[in-house]
């Protein structure tokens, strides 16, 4: 059964819970730790929508989709290839990315978020989607003139973590098969990704277990699974939507 979580701000407080039809099911606790089901319903339009986790690291995939590394004339990574995105760069559905004071192309790439849901560590591929909670949406928003503008130095960190840089959201959904999914962007409503997560070099219990090999991922953490063809830029006054059949859509305007 797929179950769809949120956090959000209402009376005062950060509250999170479950999506009922147009409410949403009040809970205690720990939303990756038994959490608790209260008698409370909220109507969605009196609450705002957050960010559905807080994760102390978001780590982005480069070049794990097959269409767009033969696009790119990129050679087949022997073990994922990844970046992480600076915390100041999460947003929330509905807020605003920001245009950076420097100037440069701003593209869009929307992407399918794996959710950690317990303590991860060192796990093999044969235990990994023990720890995947669930799923989200992001755009990992990238200027990207400065990527390879020295040379000397890939500058992925820069051109990927100015502030607002990675809206998330806006629910994590649990009880999905990855392998079923497709992210579509749309720019101003019309359609530039529609590509299935399917095509991964590198599917989600071989990128838990690869990564938690490096680094401990603890609950809320997400990796960004990688984008594929379609990704373009997008000019102040734009709106970005990713839509994942099962999780939802995530839209933010451009400014």
């Amino acid at each position: 059964m797929v179950q769809r979580w949120v956090r959000f701000f209402h009376a005062d407080a950060i509250q999170f819970g479950l999506l009922e039809d147009d409410g949403i099911r009040v809970f205690e606790g720990d939303m990756f730790d038994s959490p608790v089901p209260t008698a409370r319903v909220l109507a969605l339009r009196d609450v705002k929508l957050l960010m559905p986790t807080q994760p102390s690291k978001i780590i982005a995939m480069w070049n794990n989709f097959r269409a767009l590394g033969q696009k790119l004339n990129l050679a087949t990574p022997a073990e994922p290839l990844y970046l992480i995105k600076a915390p100041n760069s999460y947003l929330n559905p509905g807020e605003t990315i920001q245009k950076p004071s420097c100037d440069g192309k701003v593209v869009f790439e929307g992407e399918l978020g794996i959710v950690i849901g317990k303590l991860c560590k060192g796990v093999p591929e044969s235990e990994a989607m023990k720890y995947v909670f669930g799923y989200t949406c992001a755009n990992d928003v990238t200027v990207a003139d400065i990527l390879n503008r020295d040379p000397s130095f890939a500058q992925w960190v820069r051109a990927k973590g100015f502030d607002t840089f990675c809206p998330f959201g806006p629910v994590v959904a649990t009880g999905l098969d990855p392998r079923t999914l497709v992210v579509k962007t749309t720019l101003n409503g019309e359609l530039r990704q529609d590509y299935p997560i399917s095509d991964m070099l590198f599917s989600v219990a071989q990128l838990v277990s690869f990564i938690s090999q490096d680094m401990s991922l603890k609950p809320g953490d997400i990796i960004l699974c990688g984008t594929s063809v379609g990704v373009g830029s997008m000019k102040p006054g734009s709106t970005i939507d990713i839509e994942i059949t099962g999780i939802g859509k995530l839209s933010n305007r451009f400014e």
